[in-house]
């Protein structure tokens, strides 16, 4: 049942996820692409803390943070993946109450877990190219644990504040959700109780991680660009630069997703490319990082290419 009476409410148990489009071709269309992206996503990521792990030239702190980095894109992707391709194969896709609480929770959680990897990935590439004679000592294993630590603990809090919110709300009326995941603002305009502190408090802690986590990485890549600068030779610059490009690569793509889901006024856009806008984000770019790494690191396809040749020879 969706609905159980408690006293003078009805209260919701369960919700309806409209999911993407209503079109059974496209449905088809689209569950194959998902499907394929998702099994991409997962193979990709793992295949990559396996590489990470089992490559000795590897164990250095950006790979460290890489391999977090690649669970987390299987946690975000998996939060919301599986329900959205059974979605495709059902008329009518509903979630139970505490189902949605945990994508809602792990969706936050998972988010903000990469914000704090990415501000930290920064902070090392900072270290090893503005400060290389200190780099061992600043960038230490205890150093890395600590930030990895540190990132789980500041995401778990950020997450927090949106599941007591979720808590907080009331559903007494309506119980579908115009989305393929329990996302925050559809879940507020469903609540029939007084979200304006909640919205306020989510606000607060979501923008703070934000803006921390952007101020380390935009200070980095300043202190980063000025030391390449005053490199002499061009092949320095290159070098320097190109130990960069992947995770500039992925900072780009990430809050530049992040920033039009979030940031952009609501009446910009439609609901529509709200949605679309959210499978890139929390189903694509978890597929695009390991390729992102893979593609733009030569010490990755170095290991890569040895660990294939011992496959190969052995």
């Amino acid at each position: 049942m969706a609905f159980l009476v408690d006293g003078n409410y009805t209260v919701v148990t369960e919700f309806i996820l409209l999911g993407l489009t209503d079109d059974l071709v496209l449905r088809v269309v689209l569950f194959t692409i998902i499907l394929c992206i998702y099994l991409v996503t997962v193979s990709g990521n793992l295949s990559t803390i396996l590489l990470i792990s089992v490559s000795s030239q590897l164990h250095l702190p950006m790979y460290f943070f890489l391999s977090h980095l690649a669970s987390v894109d299987i946690g975000i992707s998996s939060s919301v993946t599986p329900n959205m391709l059974v979605n495709f194969l059902v008329s009518q896709n509903t979630i139970s109450y505490l189902g949605c609480f945990i994508q809602f929770g792990s969706g936050a959680f998972f988010g903000s877990v990469e914000c704090f990897l990415l501000a930290a990935m920064a902070y090392d590439r900072f270290m090893a190219i503005c400060n290389p004679l200190l780099y061992s000592t600043k960038m230490s294993t205890q150093v890395c644990i600590q930030l990895v630590i540190g990132s789980y603990i500041g995401a778990f809090l950020n997450a927090t504040s949106f599941t007591i919110s979720f808590l907080s709300f009331l559903f007494c009326g309506p119980n579908r959700i115009n989305h393929f995941f329990c996302d925050f603002a559809p879940l507020m305009e469903l609540s029939c109780s007084d979200v304006s502190v909640f919205a306020v408090v989510t606000s607060f802690s979501a923008g703070l991680v934000t803006m921390i986590t952007v101020f380390v990485i935009a200070v980095s890549y300043i202190y980063i660009l000025i030391t390449i600068l005053k490199i002499r030779s061009t092949e320095g610059r290159q070098k320097a630069f190109s130990t960069c490009t992947s995770h500039l690569t992925a900072v780009t793509v990430f809050y530049g997703t992040v920033t039009f889901i979030y940031v952009m006024p609501k009446s910009s856009y439609s609901t529509d490319q709200n949605k679309v806008v959210s499978l890139f984000y929390m189903v694509v770019i978890p597929m695009l990082n390991p390729l992102i790494y893979s593609l733009r690191n030569n010490e990755f396809k170095g290991a890569l290419k040895r660990q294939l040749g011992k496959k190969t020879f052995s």
